[in-house]
Parts: structure tokens; sequence; C-alpha cells
């Protein structure tokens, strides 16, 4: 892994779609790739919000589709 926000992104989303770190590929789709339901995207961007001390606004939310968005996004606003 590239970097702590990667890896902590990475391990936000395995904890909560029951998965190994080592299998969720930066390009995966939360939904398509992952099978992550919309309840799940709403636990993930909390997790976020709590684990980087960040606030997420709702339309903001809707535009992390893949596990590369939401690091990029998170980095962004650290």
């Amino acid at each position: 892994m590239s970097n702590d926000t990667e890896l902590r992104v990475k391990s936000a989303v395995a904890e909560q779609l029951g998965m190994n770190v080592e299998d969720i590929n930066n390009d995966a789709s939360f939904m398509e790739d992952l099978g992550a339901d919309s309840l799940d995207l709403v636990e993930l961007v909390m997790s976020f919000e709590s684990d980087f001390g960040i606030t997420i606004p709702d339309e903001d939310s809707a535009e992390l589709t893949t596990v590369q968005k939401a690091i990029d996004y998170v980095q962004a606003q650290l």
C-alpha cells in the first residue's frame, strides 16, 4: 500500500464488507465489484468521517463510488 490513508480506507472497507484488505483493488466499485448495498455505503461514509475527523456532505458521498475515489476524497480533506 502506498500510504496511511489508503490503508485506513481499505481497512474500513474490509471491516464493513467482511473482506481481507489484500483483496480490495483501488479501482473496485463499492457496489458492483465489492457487493456493498446502500446501507454499507452510508456506514462507510460514517466510518471515514469518524476515522479521519472529517465531514462528508451527502452530495459528496454520492460521488464516492470506488475505493480510489474514497481515498482521493479523504486525502484532499486532510
